[in-house]
């Protein structure tokens, strides 16, 4: 394969991440959300805890391009890129977290998040794949793993991939602090939080490693072999719930490795639909966000907090938010109570893609 080959199918996949993340992160109501839209509970994998793991993943796809102008080696100028842009990342996530900074709270301000992770994750990602060759690597991410999971199984409770018994939320209050961290479990627990994002690492370098087969093995064999590596680890990953949960906010093994696996089948089926098949017409919606993925994810943060902190207005029940008053007074009326919940999450999808066409058709591409 030559080196100018460019798969159209790595940016509609990224791009299929950026909606799916807005699509879960946007319901008019929290009390109306189908299904699918929803994580699992607890130990489980549903649709929406595909979306992070993807991205994840591709993000480790796209490092095998991306680092090819540093020759795919540790030097001083990927170095400077790579710290760079991880304390860019890490920096947009506490200023999400704390927006608007003039009505925050910082003792109590939430330190992790969603864009934390992956500027963490970013991090030692590049560093790994950059230090040591392409073997090494693959036994890297299995002693992640295996570390991992002794220090789930040694040092947590009777039950340590409970939610009361997991290490990893002794290991965050005791760095981060209870008070700096998320509460949405009914106690302090981050699903993003620093242990965890450890195992979230390999996630990335599966991704790596795929990158690197989509660069060297044959354009016609590369789908087949690739859907079979995903067999493989999606089975691998199941197997291996029987003991170990497979479970998206301790971020295990067997989530990993479950994850990689269907986001590796994914791939291949769309290298085989769009690049080698040529049915490309209907990707163009999916390659804007593909285009500018962290830009519009940060966006569509930044303005739900808007509509939640900055749009408020009195009524006669008392003070409204914006967002809610979206949802009430248009998606309801429009279409109920539910499916105005997801029309409402769609049209934010929409909302962000003009935004990105935009971007697009003029040929900003920021970079974050």
């Amino acid at each position: 394969m030559t080196k100018s080959t460019r798969y159209l199918a790595l940016d509609v996949l990224r791009g299929i991440t950026i909606a799916g993340m807005i699509l879960v992160n946007t319901p008019g109501s929290w009390s109306y959300v189908y299904s699918p839209l929803r994580h699992a509970a607890w130990h489980g994998c549903t649709p929406t805890d595909l979306v992070f793991p993807f991205f994840l993943f591709v993000m480790g796809v796209s490092m095998y391009f991306s680092f090819s102008k540093y020759g795919n080696s540790l030097n001083k100028q990927s170095l400077i890129k790579i710290g760079r842009r991880s304390l860019l990342i890490f920096a947009i996530g506490l200023f999400l977290n704390s927006f608007p900074q003039w009505q925050a709270d910082f003792s109590k301000l939430r330190i992790m998040g969603v864009m934390q992770r992956i500027a963490i994750v970013y991090g030692i990602s590049s560093l790994l794949v950059l230090a040591y060759k392409y073997r090494t690597v693959q036994y890297i991410g299995g002693v992640i793993l295996l570390v991992y999971w002794a220090i789930l199984y040694f040092f947590g409770g009777t039950d340590p991939y409970s939610l009361e018994g997991n290490v990893v939320t002794v290991i965050d209050k005791w760095i981060l602090g209870e008070q700096h961290m998320y509460k949405g479990f009914g106690m302090a627990f981050d699903p993003e939080g620093l242990l965890s994002s450890l195992p979230a690492v390999v996630t990335t370098l599966i991704g790596y490693l795929v990158g690197r087969s989509i660069k060297t093995i044959e354009k016609s064999k590369l789908p087949v072999h690739l859907f079979i590596v995903g067999v493989v680890l999606t089975l691998t990953g199941w197997l291996l719930d029987f003991v170990w949960p497979i479970n998206k906010p301790i971020w295990t093994g067997s989530y990993v490795i479950y994850t990689a696996g269907l986001g590796t089948m994914l791939l291949a089926v769309l290298i085989w639909v769009i690049d080698i098949k040529g049915f490309k017409k209907w990707t163009s919606f999916f390659v804007v966000f593909g285009m500018n993925p962290l830009f519009i994810y940060a966006l569509s943060g930044l303005w739900v907090k808007t509509l939640y902190k900055l749009i408020q207005f009195k009524s006669e029940d008392g003070v409204v938010i914006g967002y809610r008053a979206l949802y009430e007074s248009i998606f309801v009326p429009l279409a109920g109570n539910m499916n105005g919940s997801l029309l409402f999450a769609i049209s934010h999808i929409v909302f962000f893609w003009l935004i990105g066409w935009v971007l697009y058709r003029y040929k900003i591409f920021i970079k974050v």
